[in-house]
C-alpha cells in the first residue's frame, strides 16, 4: 500500500507539532502551569476585558471540556478571577489578575526565545507561507 502525499504531509505536520510542543511547553511548566492553563491566561490578557468561560474554551488551541477545572485551578492560584454576570446568573466572566499578568510578563521573553529557536530554520517568507498554508488547511468547512 502506498502512502499519499497528503498522508506524508500530515505525518510530517504531526511530528513537527509534537516536537515543537515539547520544546514550548517547558516554559509554562517552569512556572507550574500546564499548557492549557497558560493558554487561558494568554487568551484573557489578549482580550483586554473579561470573557465568558465558554468563549475562553472556544478560543483555546486545544478545546477543553474541563475548562471549569482549568479556571478553578487558576483562580485558586490568584491568577484569574471570576466575575458573576449581572444580566445572566448562569454566565460567569473571567479576567486575568495583576498576579496573572505579572506571571505572563515573566514568561514573555522565554516564550519568545523558544519560538525563535524552534522557528529559526525558516525565513520570514517561509514562515508567512507556512502560516497561510496551515490557516487554509485548518479552516473549518
Amino acid at each position: 500500500m502506498s502512502v499519499s502525499p497528503g498522508q506524508h504531509a500530515l505525518l510530517a505536520l504531526f511530528r513537527a507539532a509534537a516536537r515543537l510542543r515539547r520544546q514550548l511547553d517547558d516554559v509554562p511548566a517552569s512556572q507550574g502551569l500546564s499548557p492549557s492553563q497558560y493558554n487561558v491566561l494568554r487568551i484573557l490578557r489578549g482580550a483586554g476585558s473579561p470573557l465568558p468561560i465558554m468563549t475562553i474554551r472556544d478560543r483555546m488551541i486545544d478545546s477543553q471540556p474541563s475548562i471549569t477545572r482549568l479556571v478553578d485551578r487558576l483562580e485558586v492560584r490568584g491568577l484569574l478571577e471570576r466575575i458573576p454576570s449581572t444580566e445572566d446568573r448562569r454566565r460567569v466572566d473571567c479576567r486575568v489578575t495583576s498576579a496573572g499578568r505579572e506571571l505572563l510578563a515573566e514568561m514573555d521573553e522565554p516564550i519568545d526565545a523558544a519560538d525563535r529557536a524552534v522557528m529559526s530554520r525558516l525565513s520570514a517568507s517561509e514562515l508567512k507561507t507556512l502560516k497561510e498554508l496551515l490557516d487554509r488547511v485548518g479552516r473549518p468547512d
